[in-house]
Order: structure tokens, then sequence, then C-alpha cells
């Protein structure tokens, strides 16, 4: 393996994003307008800023503005869902004095330990390499051997790696693999130097086994972005006071603390059908060129303070709220939806 590579932190530059368009043969054909609205506004607001590429079963189903747009690059394939972060590549960049290259890792979705099906949505990868619009003279390297998602990792740019116990070490992802050689596998494959886990916060109604992108996120100048919870009677608030917890005791490499800045808790959503709790949190933000993607929830008073907290963690950038109550229907907010792609065209 290429020891010049390295893993960018999200908020590097980006030639784009990727999302995978929802269609008739997806769990959203209920409410399969409503998605596909919330969508196209994320669309609009993020071609503002930088490229979309679309993954697309159903083209016809992208307006048409969109499918007109100089920035908007679309590819069509058989797809099992919308989740572009789980299935969609890692790029890790390799750079030179005059060269950005990317190397896509290709990495086994299978459902999120094989919940769901994930045969087609798992190809997207290789598939997504051979239209080469948008992406010139990339390598892939070929991890079908383990099974990571994008949502299940974070990383700083400078070589840190987060993740969770909960999810890694779930049902059906790499068994019988131990946690010491997940992360000696995590450090190998994704060129880091260290891996932290995160023990606390599983958020309720996420199917994924608990997805650090649901809980913590890194930002600029070694911040965590975390979600508190301040409600003794919710079901999880020792769960998220023992994150909070955990969270204080971490350092950084040079052995300094984090920077914490504590986001919200949304009051608690629930699935009108079934009366379920659903994955509501501020935690599942895009970070964009210019700008941040906030998943909001009608709640003016959380939503209002979890877009100042950003704020100070991204003070350069536009905050750009984003109603994610139908998104979260299917457990998964705006993060989950999305997956970047950095600036790595060669010069």
């Amino acid at each position: 393996m290429d020891n010049r590579l390295r893993l960018p932190a999200e908020w590097e530059p980006q030639w784009g994003i990727l999302l995978t368009w929802p269609h008739e043969e997806t769990d959203w054909k209920p409410y399969l307008n409503d998605i596909i609205e919330t969508m196209t506004h994320m669309v609009r607001e993020i071609i503002k800023y930088e490229n979309v590429m679309i993954v697309a079963q159903n083209p016809d189903l992208i307006a048409e503005d969109l499918r007109e747009h100089e920035r908007v690059f679309i590819t069509t394939f058989p797809t099992d869902d919308t989740w572009a972060r789980d299935h969609g590549p890692i790029s890790l960049m390799k750079e030179t004095a005059d060269d950005k290259r990317l190397c896509w890792l290709d990495f086994m979705f299978n459902g999120w330990g094989n919940k769901f099906p994930a045969a087609y949505d798992n190809m997207v990868p290789l598939k997504l390499l051979a239209y080469s619009h948008f992406l010139e003279e990339a390598e892939i390297e070929n991890h079908q051997d383990f099974v990571l998602e994008g949502g299940s990792i974070e990383c700083d740019g400078r070589g840190t790696l987060f993740t969770t116990s909960q999810c890694l070490m779930a049902p059906h992802r790499n068994q019988p693999l131990s946690r010491e050689e997940i992360t000696e596998q995590l450090k190998r494959r994704l060129r880091m130097e260290r891996v932290v886990w995160l023990d606390h916060g599983n958020l309720v109604g996420d199917d994924t086994d608990g997805h650090i992108d649901t809980i913590v996120r890194i930002a600029p100048d070694d911040t965590l972005l975390y979600v508190g919870c301040d409600d003794d009677k919710d079901e999880q608030y020792e769960d998220f006071r023992a994150l909070e917890q955990q969270l204080q005791t971490l350092r950084t490499k040079e052995g300094k603390p984090y920077r914490l800045l504590r986001l919200p808790m949304p009051e608690p959503i629930y699935e009108a059908e079934s009366g379920d709790r659903l994955p509501a949190t501020y935690a599942n933000f895009l970070i964009l060129n210019g700008a941040v993607l906030v998943p909001v929830y009608g709640q003016p008073a959380n939503d209002e303070l979890a877009l100042s907290i950003l704020r100070q963690a991204f003070p350069d950038r536009a905050m750009i709220p984003i109603d994610s109550r139908t998104i979260i229907r299917q457990h998964g907010s705006i993060h989950c939806l999305t997956m970047q792609i950095p600036e790595g065209r060669k010069n």
C-alpha cells in the first residue's frame, strides 16, 4: 500500500458531493415526493458552492433544472437505497508539488450488518470510477474483505481517526476480529496513526448500530462537536452523559484537551404510524467549501442554538438550515445522505 496517501478532513477543499437519488423501489416510496423535495433543496444549496454527483436509478425523478445544471453530474445504475455516506467511496489523497491525486477505497457495504439489501449499493464505488467526467486518473483500492461505512468514522486529516465501539464491534461486520485487531486494520487501510474509540452515545432509532456522525463530529483547531442531553427523564440521558465524560478525558496527539462544543438534543420526534422514536440529531451536518448544511427539526429554540454553536466551529462558512424531518423517517439525516469528494483533479 502507498504510505504517501492521506485521509483528508471533511473541511478541506472539495470537488463536490455524492448523492444517491431515491426511487420507487426504495423504502422512501410512501413519501417519495417529500424526500425528493428535501434532496432537491439540498442540491440547490450545494451547487452554490461546489459540484454534485448524483447516482440515479431513475434520473427522471431529478428536477429538469438540476439535470441541466453545469455543476450537476448524473450517472444511472440500479441502487438499493440512498445512504451515500455508507456505500460511497472513501477518498484518500496523494499530494505532490504539482498534483493532487485521489485514491478511492472500496470497502464492503453489507446493509449495516446484513439488516437491509445492499448488493447494488455495494457496487457504487467501482461503477462510479468508470464515470470519468469528473475525476481524472483516479486510483481505486479493493477493500471488499473488510466492512466499513463512511458514517462510522471521523478524521482530523492529521492521522487521528474516531469511531464507536457499538458500531464497529456490532454483529455481522468484521467478526471474529477483536477491537485491537480492528484498530490495526483501520490504521493500515486508512493510513492512520491512531484510532480513538468512543463507547457511549447511541441514539434511539439509529439502525446503524451507532454511527459516530450522529453524535460526535470533528472540526478545525482540535474541536469536537457533540450531542448533549439535559433532560434527566430522557431515556438517553445517562448514555450521553457518559459520552460527555469520556470526551473530557480525550487528548490530542500533542497531549492537549480537545475544544468541546456541545450541541443540543432535539425534542423527541416520533414516527406517526409506528410511534417509534426517530434519531434526530444536529451532529449530522454536512461541511461544504463555503457553507455548512445543518439539519433542523421545526424546533426554533433548539434549531437556532445548534446553528449558533456550529457558527463557533466554522466561523468562515455560511450556515444553511435544512428541514430534515422527512429524512429522519428513514433513520438518517443530511450527512448520512451525502459523501464528499475531495478536490483531487490533476492540476
